[in-house]
C-alpha cells in the first residue's frame, strides 16, 4: 500500500504540476454552501500558464481562500495553516479534538469515553467492536477538495518505542471541473508494556467532478483500513497492579510488569467504495429563479471484519479448541435515490428511498447445550425519508426524518434544528432528535471459540430522545446543553454465573444531562483557555457511568519572534475528571463493559508544550504528563490499563502550495 501510494503521488506530482487553472468566481459560488474563514496567511503563487506573448505579465496569485475543503454535508471551509490552541488540541493520532476521551498507554490503542452523545440519525445496527472504531474513518469523515494549485500536507509525530505516526496528503485539480486527492496515514508503535504493539493504516482516495454547465456533479471515495493491535488484557491484579501503584523504582520500567496474556492480537479491517452524484433537471439560472429540481443517487459498498486470534486459550474461560480464531464479518450495500426540489418560498426539500442489503455473521453454526446458534443475519431493509432546509427572517431551519418500511429491523428517526444569529457575535442553536434502531450486530449475534462468548439475542430497539441548546459568543462564552432519555439501553457487563462479559439490556429509562462551557480569556500575549463539562445521570441499574466533572484548562503565551519570521506558542494544559465507575475493556469483544467494583479518576494530567510556526510549517514539542511521578501512580485509562507515564514527543505539520 505504501509503495502504491508513493508511485501515485510521484505520477500526480510531475504530471499535474503545470496543469492548474484558477476557478472563476461564478464556479466558486456554485460550490460554496457555507464559508467560514479560518486563515489569513496571505497569498500563494501559482504557476503561470499564459502564452508566450503574456510571459512578461504578472503571475496570477492564488489566495488561501481558494483552497477549498468540502465536507460530506457540503459545508465548505478552506485550508488553515494558522497556529492556534485548537491546533494544539488536534495534534494527535485522531487528528481531532479528543476532549472527553482518555487514550490508552500506547498510540493507536483504544480510548475510554468520558462522555456520550446520543444524537443519532441511523436506521441500521452498527457493526460492533466499537472500541476499535475511534480511528476507523466513516463516510462522514471523508472530505473532498478543490484547489487552484497542487496542495500537499505532511504530518509526523513520534510514537512510543520503535515507531512513528505519519499522515501524507496530496490533492490536485487537473481542470476547474475535476479534482482528486490521495492520502495515507500509517502508524507503528511498540509501546511501553508487554504485547501492546500497534500497526495501523488508513488509505483514502477521493475525486469530485462537475460538468462545465454544472448540471451534473459526482464525487466518490475509496477507503481501505487495517487497524492491528497486540492484546495483553491489562496488568495482572496481583502483583502487577500493586507494583504499578506503589511507584517502586524497579517497576518504572513498565516492560517488566506482568500482564494477563502475551499471545493475542486483534485486527479491524475494512474497505469501502462510495459514490454520490446528482443531475439538475431544472437548473437555477440567476438569483431571480424560483425553482430548482434535481435527481440524486448515492451508492456505497463496505466490506469489513474484526478478527481476534490467540495462540493458546486463556483468561476468557473454557474454549472449544486451544488455538483461538474468531472472525465477524459484515458486507453492506447502500443505495439511495433522492429527489431534490428548491423554491425561493418554501425552501429546499428532499425525498429519498433507501435500500440496505446487509450480511453479517460467521462461517459456522454453534450448538451449545442443545441449542443451535445461527451464524448469519442478512436481508434487505427498505426505508423512506426526507430533508428540509429554509432560511426565514434570520432563522436557519433544518429537518430530517427516516423510517424503515420493510425488512427485519424496525427503525425511525426525526431531527429538527433551528439556528438564529442574534448579532455579529452571538448566535443560538436549538435542536431535537428522536431515534429508534436495533442494537449493534455483536449484541444480537456473537460467536467465539470461547464457550461463554456465544449468543443469539432477541433485543428491543434502543430508543433515544434528545433536546439540545447552544449559545456561541466569542465575547461571552460558548455554552451547550443537552438532555437525553434512553430506553432499552444495550450494554456489556460480566455475567454473574460465568464471570465473562456478554450483552444485556436495561429495561428502565435513563435520564442524562450534559452542560459544557468553553471560554478563553486573553490578557495581552497571555491566554487561559477553559473547557468544563458537567454530567448528571439518573440510572437505577448504573449501566451508563460518566464522571460528574471533566475539565481542561490551558494557560499559554503567544508572540511573534525574529521580526515576525516565527510565531511561538508555549504553555501548560491541565486535564482532570472526577472519580466514577470507569468502564473496563474486553479485547476479545473489542468493547467496553460496565464495572461497579472500583472508582477511577481524580488524577491531574499536566502537559507542557512549545509550538512554533515558520511560514506554512507548524512544529510541536510536548512533555506529556510531566507530573506522573509527583501526583501518585493511580492514573488509569481503564481498570488494569494504566495511562501514559511522562514522555516527550515531537511532531510537525508541513503544507506545500506548488
Amino acid at each position: 500500500m505504501k509503495k502504491i501510494f508513493l508511485a501515485l503521488f510521484l505520477i500526480c506530482f510531475f504530471n499535474q504540476l503545470n496543469a492548474q487553472t484558477l476557478p472563476s468566481k461564478k464556479e466558486k459560488a456554485d460550490d460554496e454552501r457555507t464559508l467560514e474563514p479560518q486563515d489569513t496567511i496571505g497569498k500563494v503563487q501559482q504557476n503561470d500558464k499564459s502564452s508566450k506573448k503574456a510571459k512578461d505579465s504578472k503571475t496570477p496569485k492564488a489566495k488561501i481562500q481558494d483552497y477549498l475543503i468540502i465536507s460530506h454535508a457540503n459545508d465548505t471551509t478552506y485550508v488553515d495553516t494558522t497556529l492556534t490552541i485548537q491546533k494544539e488540541y488536534k495534534f494527535n493520532y485522531l487528528r481531532r479534538d479528543n476532549f472527553g476521551l482518555i487514550p490508552f498507554s500506547n498510540l493507536g490503542q483504544t480510548y475510554n469515553s468520558l462522555t456520550h452523545n446520543f444524537q443519532n440519525t441511523s436506521l441500521m445496527p452498527s457493526f460492533g467492536a466499537r472500541a476499535r472504531h475511534f480511528n476507523y474513518m466513516e463516510i462522514e469523515d471523508i472530505n473532498y477538495y478543490r484547489v487552484p494549485t497542487p496542495l500537499t500536507e505532511l504530518f509526523f509525530k513520534t510514537a512510543f518505542e520503535q515507531g512513528q505516526l505519519a499522515d501524507s496528503f496530496f490533492t490536485v485539480n487537473t481542470s476547474p471541473q475535476l479534482n482528486f486527492s490521495i492520502a495515507y496515514k500509517g502508524l507503528r508503535s511498540l509501546g511501553k508494556y508487554q504485547n501492546i504493539l500497534t500497526s495501523t493504516g488508513n488509505f483514502r482516495f477521493t475525486t469530485n467532478y462537475r460538468t462545465k454547465n454544472n448540471r451534473y456533479n459526482v464525487r466518490a471515495h475509496i477507503v481501505t483500513q487495517d487497524l492491528l493491535n497486540n492484546e495483553n488484557g491489562g496488568l495482572k491484579d496481583e502483583p502487577s497492579i500493586e507494583n504499578f501503584e506503589t511507584g517502586l523504582k524497579e517497576f518504572l520500567d513498565r516492560s517488566i510488569l506482568e500482564v494477563n496474556f502475551e499471545n493475542a492480537e486483534s485486527i479491524l479491517k475494512g474497505k469501502r467504495v462510495h459514490i454520490e452524484h446528482t443531475y439538475k433537471i431544472i437548473k437555477k439560472k440567476d438569483s431571480l429563479s424560483k425553482n430548482k429540481l434535481s435527481l440524486g443517487h448515492v451508492i456505497s459498498f463496505e466490506d469489513k471484519y474484526y478478527e481476534y486470534t490467540q495462540s493458546a486459550a486463556t483468561f476468557f474461560g473454557d474454549s472449544f479448541k486451544n488455538a483461538i480464531k474468531d472472525r465477524a464479518t459484515l458486507e453492506n450495500l447502500y443505495n439511495q435515490v433522492q429527489l431534490n426540489y428548491s423554491n425561493n418560498i418554501i425552501g429546499d426539500l428532499q425525498f429519498n428511498i433507501t435500500n440496505n442489503n446487509y450480511n453479517y455473521g460467521y462461517d459456522k453454526l454453534v450448538v451449545l447445550n442443545g441449542n443451535t446458534i445461527i451464524n448469519r443475519l442478512k436481508g434487505d431493509i427498505f426505508s423512506a425519508g426526507g430533508k428540509y432546509h429554509k432560511q426565514y427572517k434570520g432563522f436557519d431551519l433544518e429537518g430530517a426524518l427516516g423510517l424503515n418500511v420493510s425488512g427485519d429491523f424496525d427503525g425511525n428517526f426525526l431531527k429538527g434544528k433551528a439556528t438564529f444569529k442574534l448579532n455579529d457575535d452571538l448566535s443560538a442553536i436549538a435542536s431535537i432528535n428522536h431515534n429508534s434502531k436495533a442494537p449493534n450486530y455483536n449484541a444480537l449475534l456473537y460467536q467465539s471459540d470461547y464457550i461463554d462468548y456465544n449468543w443469539s439475542n432477541n433485543l428491543n430497539n434502543t430508543k433515544t430522545e434528545q433536546l439540545a441548546f447552544q449559545l456561541k459568543s466569542k465575547k461571552i462564552a460558548n455554552i451547550s446543553a443537552d438532555y437525553s432519555t434512553i430506553s432499552d439501553y444495550v450494554y456489556f457487563k460480566e455475567d454473574e454465573t460465568s464471570n465473562q462479559v456478554r450483552a444485556f439490556q436495561n429495561n428502565n429509562t435513563i435520564n442524562y444531562l450534559r452542560v459544557k462551557l468553553d471560554k478563553e480569556i486573553k490578557v495581552g500575549k497571555f491566554a487561559l483557555n477553559n473547557t468544563l463539562l458537567y454530567q448528571n445521570v439518573k440510572d437505577k441499574d448504573s449501566t451508563l457511568n460518566v464522571p460528574e466533572f471533566t475539565i481542561r484548562n490551558t494557560l499559554y503565551f503567544s508572540s511573534h519572534l525574529f521580526k515576525k519570521a516565527m510565531f511561538l506558542q508555549t504553555g501548560v494544559t491541565l486535564n482532570y475528571f472526577t472519580k466514577y465507575y470507569m468502564n473496563a475493556y474486553n479485547p476479545l469483544l473489542a468493547e467496553f463493559y460496565v464495572q461497579t467494583e472500583r472508582e477511577y479518576g481524580e488524577f491531574p494530567r499536566l502537559d507542557f508544550f512549545i509550538n512554533a510556526k515558520i511560514r506554512q510549517t507548524r512544529i510541536y514539542l510536548k512533555a506529556e504528563h510531566f507530573n506522573s511521578s509527583l501526583t501518585g501512580y493511580d492514573f488509569y485509562s481503564a481498570p488494569n490499563n494504566p495511562y501514559r507515564d511522562f514522555t516527550v514527543r515531537f511532531g510537525v505539520v508541513w503544507n506545500f502550495f506548488l
